[in-house]
């Protein structure tokens, strides 16, 4: 889908430059600065972070930023040997929106979130990052399945018992 792949562009250009200036977010949405052109937008990717930002931009934002703890822990466990403010910032703020993703919008697929932080990592990061947000995403991919069949084998009495009105 279009409108989120060109969210999760502009998200990842604003959590970059956060990290870049220190600004908040807020400040960097009100002043518009991450909305910088470039002279050449043939790039296909480019332009995707140009524009005003769609509604799952706000969503993956506040999203990341809400749970910032416990994605971040989540990314550094995941990330065996590596310290997260050691990581290229552009890598560490690809992973946040995509675990995001994976941790708390469980209506996305989640081999759609793998595929577009891989691809983002191709186009923004280093060499060998997509490969490294991969590898991260995939076990966090089958950490959630395991969650969600758990979830799905206790939901069902849940969803039985509201639908016989015995809710919460």
């Amino acid at each position: 889908m279009l409108e989120r792949r060109r969210a999760r562009h502009q998200a990842l250009h604003i959590l970059y430059q956060k990290e870049i200036t220190g600004s908040p977010v807020s400040e960097i949405l009100a002043d518009g600065s991450w909305d910088v052109r470039p002279l050449d937008v043939e790039d296909c990717e480019e332009s995707l972070s140009i524009g005003e930002p769609p509604e799952f931009t706000f969503v993956l934002l506040a999203g990341v930023d809400a749970h910032s703890d416990e994605i971040d822990a989540t990314i550094e466990r995941l990330s065996q040997h590596w310290v997260l403010s050691r990581m290229p910032f552009v890598d560490r703020n690809i992973l946040r929106i995509a675990v995001y993703e994976l941790m708390f919008e469980p209506d996305i697929p989640s081999s759609a979130t793998i595929n577009e932080a891989v691809e983002m990592a191709k186009v923004y990061a280093g060499e060998d990052s997509s490969k490294f947000v991969n590898g991260i995403l995939g076990k966090l991919a089958d950490e959630t399945s395991e969650w969600a069949a758990a979830d799905l084998a206790a939901g069902e009495v849940a969803t039985t018992d509201i639908l016989e009105g015995d809710e919460a």
